[in-house]
């Protein structure tokens, strides 16, 4: 009887990320081991300029990594060729899409290109990931509105509606709450831990919504200036890394209620 080996959907192994360069690289973050199952809702939380987005778009090859190794479901990311990993990440930026001029179903239906014909043509099937992707982001009845007459939250949605449509293990996302109210930021991070659990995709977000990632994620990975600190939130507290983000004399976190309170 063959045994079967279990992968992670993502590991990441002693990563250092920033940017290549002819003389000398420019490192942003070093040290970097975490490793997610399927299902699993993980945020990357540090203050500014600490490397959130660059690791993300690193883990989404759309920068080179510096050195280290990042693995999904037990393979090498730059052992998978362009269209095979269209069909494993999904990835929403901050960056703008490239024109606002098409409608919400137009924007969801660019998630079925790694799996279309050269041509482009549409399956049921393809149309039926569509379909269901705008009934989970309740987009239906925003589905023929261009996306230049969306809110930011609406768009939001519509964006996390592609990567969902594109039917992968991993949704990579950016500050996905960004330039949105507080309800619609639960709205959102609720979302998305229901779109992990109940697909087993693997979702990893950058956030600056600690207190909110405390409450709803799996996993937070924490990238600091020193060291960085990976578990699940209760974790976290009990190894009091929240308590190292930020000067204590400004910010202190409360273990107790999970919350950070402002020293005055």
């Amino acid at each position: 009887m063959k045994s079967t080996v279990q992968h992670s959907a993502l590991e990441i192994e002693n990563l250092s990320i920033g940017y290549p360069n002819k003389k000398k690289d420019i490192l942003i973050a070093r040290n970097i081991n975490f490793s997610l199952q399927p299902g699993e809702l993980c945020a990357i939380i540090g203050v500014n300029g600490i490397g959130k987005s660059t690791l993300l778009r690193t883990i989404g090859k759309v920068q080179p990594k510096l050195s280290g190794e990042i693995l999904m479901k037990g393979k090498s990311l730059n052992a998978y060729k362009t269209l095979e990993l269209a069909a494993m990440v999904s990835i929403v930026l901050t960056e703008p899409i490239a024109s606002k001029n098409v409608s919400v179903l137009e924007l969801v239906a660019l998630g079925r290109q790694p799996y279309t014909n050269w041509i482009g043509t549409l399956t049921q099937k393809d149309k039926s990931k569509i379909l269901e992707a705008l009934n989970v982001l309740e987009l239906i009845e925003l589905q023929h509105k261009k996306c230049y007459e969306l809110s930011d939250g609406q768009l939001q949605r519509a964006l996390i509606a592609r990567a969902l449509a594109q039917e992968t293990t991993l949704m990579l996302l950016d500050e996905p709450t960004s330039h949105l109210d507080l309800y619609h930021k639960v709205q959102i991070l609720k979302l998305l831990k229901s779109i992990a659990h109940k697909t087993q995709t693997t979702v990893l977000f950058t956030s600056h919504e600690i207190e909110m990632a405390i409450q709803l994620c799996d996993k937070i990975l924490i990238l600091g200036k020193g060291e960085n600190h990976f578990g699940d939130p209760c974790e976290l507290i009990e190894q009091k890394a929240f308590e190292k983000l930020f000067p204590t004399d400004t910010v202190t976190f409360d273990a107790r209620s999970g919350s950070f309170r402002i020293e005055k």
